[in-house]
């Protein structure tokens, strides 16, 4: 768990040293995800002007207080020259990496809508907390370099979130493609994975380099062992399943306030 700043209020200090959970760090890729929640927990947006991040960076950052916790909400923000969200596995590492840095949550949460396997169970706006993460487009056949590739790892085990909120559980397999070639889908069902996504296994990846605990809370928008195209069905989904999302973040959030990480 990271250190208290210096900066951070002697009963602040003492709850962290404590081992209690005070900040909290939630990481998502797509406007239309993260405002509910913004909206959902009263934060308020960072200036751009008095940026924590690199001068150039697009990241945005949200941030405000609740239930006794303090809560960094940040997404990669707009490609400034095509202006669409930054998704994507770079964009998220990237974001991740910094805000860890300069931020030093206790907890991250990577929050997102993810493509679902009806072959798995999921149904559309299915909420998941992920277990296992993986990555299905990173292809190196070398012996031990093919391992890395796939790079799978388990998540921060959180079984006390399970059964409190009854979520469901799956692994989530990420690539940086939005449709699943024959390649990907291969690589997916090696994975074992109930959902798919474009950041989660990046954001597990930087969160193990920095001992820093991260949870994965994933809604689907599209089936993608289904009959529809997968980009419609995202698209047709994305505002209601966010609803969903929102909805079980807040429950998240909920459970974890005034705990210690163990508690979870």
């Amino acid at each position: 768990m990271a250190p208290p700043s210096s900066n951070q209020p002697a009963d602040a200090a003492e709850a962290a040293a404590a081992g209690a959970i005070s900040k909290v760090l939630v990481v998502i890729a797509m406007q239309t995800e993260a405002l509910p929640l913004v909206t959902k927990f009263q934060l308020v947006e960072a200036p751009a002007e008095e940026s924590i991040f690199p001068k150039g960076a697009p990241w945005t950052r949200f941030h405000g207080d609740y239930k006794g916790l303090h809560i960094d909400l940040v997404w990669p923000g707009k490609d400034p020259l095509l202006g669409v969200d930054s998704v994507g596995t770079v964009s998220a590492a990237l974001v991740t990496y910094a805000s860890i840095q300069l931020l030093k949550p206790d907890l991250i949460i990577n929050a997102g809508t993810a493509g679902g396997f009806k072959a798995r169970g999921a149904g559309i706006g299915d909420v998941y907390l992920a277990s296992d993460v993986a990555f299905h487009d990173r292809r190196i056949p070398i012996p031990v370099f093919d391992s890395y590739g796939i790079g799978a790892r388990k998540t921060f085990a959180t079984p006390n979130i399970v059964k409190g909120l009854n979520l469901k559980v799956g692994k989530l397999s990420t690539g940086d493609s939005l449709d699943m070639s024959p390649h990907d889908e291969s690589a997916i069902l090696t994975n074992d994975a109930t959902v798919k996504d474009m950041e989660g296994a990046a954001v597990a990846y930087v969160a193990e380099m920095f001992s820093t605990p991260a949870i994965f809370v994933k809604a689907v928008t599209d089936i993608v062992d289904g009959e529809k195209p997968t980009a419609e069905e995202f698209l047709q989904n994305l505002i209601s399943v966010t609803m969903a999302l929102d909805k079980a973040v807040t429950e998240v959030v909920d459970f974890i306030s005034g705990k210690c990480i163990c508690d979870l």
